[in-house]
C-alpha cells in the first residue's frame, strides 16, 4: 500500500490511481437540509445518490469485475449512499471483506461522524488509512440552519440541541482518527448565506486538531431537499472562501462530489458497462454463506476458455467448448466441458451462453469483446480476461482471492486498424 497513491488526498495522483465507492450504507442518521437521496440520475456526481445498493457480498463480487477492468484502482472507499455508521454491520464486513481479499488496496471512508467514535478501533485493525468528516459548522446555532435532525441511538434530536450532539462527536472522531494515526480530510459544504462566511473558522478549528487538508465543496442544489431553491455558490465565493480557509490548512481543489458508487479516476465519465454489473450484482443473492464460491449455492462453478486444458488461453469467441470447474468433495475439479453456441448468431450466441453458464460465477477467458461482456455481465458473471495456470487461477476464484496478478495487460503498441482513442487497437 502506498499512501501516496490515494487520488483525493493527493493531487499528483488522482490523475494515475482510481477510487471505487461501494455502496453497502444505505441508511442515515442525519437529515441536511442540502440532501435528499431518493432521486439518482445517472448524470448526476453529488453524494449520496447511487444506481445500486449492495450487500458486503455482492460488493465484493462488484469489486471483482472493477478490477478486472479498471487495474489502476488504488482505493476502496465507502461514502454511503447513507452513512456507514448508520450501517456498521454492512461497513465493517465490507471492509473485512476487501482486506481479506485485496491486502494491497487503500481503504478509506467518508462519515459525517456521528456514530463513527465506537469504531475507531476496529478501523485501525483493519488499516483503514484515510477517512473523511464531512464538519459544515463548528457553531451549533449555524447547524441548526444546516440540519433538520440528529438520530442519536433511537433519539432524535433537532435544533441547536441535534447540531452540538453531531459537533461534539465529530472533533472526538477527528481526535481519535489522528491518535490512531488516520489520514484526516474534513469536507465543509460552503452553503450562500448559511456558512459561506463561517468556513475559515472551521479551517482554523480543524487545523488546531491536526486535520491533514480540507475541502471546500461548493453547495448543488438537490430537488426534494429543503434547500432546493438556493442558489450554487458563484465560483467568486468558491475561491473567496478556499483562500481564506487556505491560510490554515491545505486545500482539495480537485474535488468532483463524488457519487456513492463513483469508480474510476477522479472525473471520469461513468462506464455504462460497470454502470449496469453494478445493477446486475444488486440482483444475485445477497449472502454467501459458505465462503467457498464468489456468488453463492446456485452459481458454485467457474468456466475457463482453453486451447489444452491447462492454461487460461483462449478468446470466447474462438471457444468451442468452455471447461466447468468446482469444489467436489472439498477439491478443486473438473466437473465438465460444456459446448458454446455456434459462432453467427450475433447477439443471441452471447445470451444463450448465459443460460448455458447459468450456474457459474466467473468466466476466465484469454479475450473477450465488449458486447459479449456486456450480455454477460449483466446475467450476473464476472468476466476476467487473465493469463496463467487454470488450477491457480480456478483455485483463487474460488477461495475469493485477488487475480490482480494474473490480469491480462492489453497492449499499448498500435497496429492494424486503430480505433484512434489512444487506447491501442480496438
Amino acid at each position: 500500500m502506498n499512501l501516496e497513491h490515494h487520488p483525493c488526498f493527493n493531487v499528483k495522483a488522482h490523475k494515475t490511481f482510481g477510487r471505487v465507492h461501494l455502496p453497502v450504507a444505505p441508511r442515515c442518521n442525519v437529515q441536511c437540509k442540502f440532501c435528499n437521496r431518493k432521486f439518482d440520475c445517472v448524470n448526476e456526481s453529488r453524494p449520496g445518490v447511487t444506481s445500486a445498493v449492495l450487500t458486503p457480498a455482492q460488493a465484493l463480487i462488484y469489486l471483482g469485475a472493477v478490477l478486472q477492468q479498471k487495474p489502476n484502482i488504488a482505493v476502496v472507499g465507502i461514502a454511503g449512499p447513507g452513512d456507514p455508521f448508520a450501517n456498521p454491520d454492512e461497513t465493517l464486513e465490507t471492509l473485512r471483506q476487501v482486506r481479506q481479499r485485496h491486502p494491497e488496496m487503500l481503504l478509506c471512508l467518508a462519515s459525517n461522524g456521528l456514530a463513527i467514535g465506537p469504531h475507531l478501533d476496529a478501523l485501525a485493525a483493519l488499516k483503514v488509512s484515510h477517512v473523511t468528516i464531512t464538519v459544515n459548522a463548528v457553531d451549533p446555532e449555524i447547524g441548526a440552519r444546516i440540519y433538520s435532525w440528529v438520530r442519536d441511538g433511537k433519539r432524535v434530536v433537532r435544533a441547536e440541541s441535534g447540531a452540538k450532539i453531531l459537533l461534539e462527536r465529530q472533533l472526538a472522531a477527528i481526535r481519535g482518527l489522528k491518535a490512531r494515526g488516520i489520514t484526516v480530510k474534513v469536507n465543509s459544504i460552503i452553503i450562500p448565506g448559511i456558512n459561506d462566511g463561517h468556513i475559515e473558522t472551521v479551517a482554523r478549528r480543524m487545523s488546531a486538531l491536526g486535520v491533514d487538508i480540507l475541502n471546500c465543496v461548493p453547495y448543488f442544489p438537490s430537488r426534494g431537499s429543503a434547500f432546493e431553491d438556493l442558489p450554487e455558490p458563484s465560483a467568486e465565493m468558491v475561491k473567496t472562501v478556499r483562500a481564506a480557509a487556505g491560510g490554515h490548512l491545505k486545500q482539495m481543489r480537485h474535488c468532483t462530489r463524488c457519487r456513492a458508487d463513483a469508480v474510476g479516476l477522479l472525473g471520469e465519465a461513468p462506464s455504462q458497462e460497470l454502470m449496469a454489473t453494478l445493477q446486475a450484482c444488486e440482483r444475485l443473492p445477497a449472502e454467501d454463506p459458505a465462503g467457498e464460491a464468489p456468488i453463492n449455492g446456485a452459481r458454485p462453478h467457474v468456466a475457463v476458455a482453453s486451447m489444452e486444458g491447462v492454461l487460461v488461453n483462449q478468446h470466447l469467441g474462438e471457444a468451442r467448448k468452455l471447461l466447468i470447474y468446482g469444489r467436489k468433495n472439498g477439491l478443486v475439479e473438473l466437473l465438465e466441458a460444456r459446448e458454446t453456441p455456434p459462432p453467427g448468431g450475433g447477439a443471441q450466441r452471447w445470451a444463450q451462453l448465459a443460460d448455458t453458464l447459468d450456474d457459474c460465477a466467473t468466466l476466465l477467458v484469454s479475450g473477450v469483446g465488449d458486447s459479449p461482456r456486456r450480455t454477460l455481465v449483466a446475467s450476473g458473471l464476472t468476466v476476467l480476461e487473465i493469463e496463467g495456470l487454470i488450477a491457480e487461477a480456478v483455485q483463487a476464484v474460488l477461495e475469493g482471492r485477488s487475480l490482480r496478478h494474473l490480469i491480462k495487460r492489453r497492449r499499448s503498441a498500435c497496429a492494424g486498424a486503430c480505433t484512434g482513442t489512444g487506447g491501442g487497437c480496438g
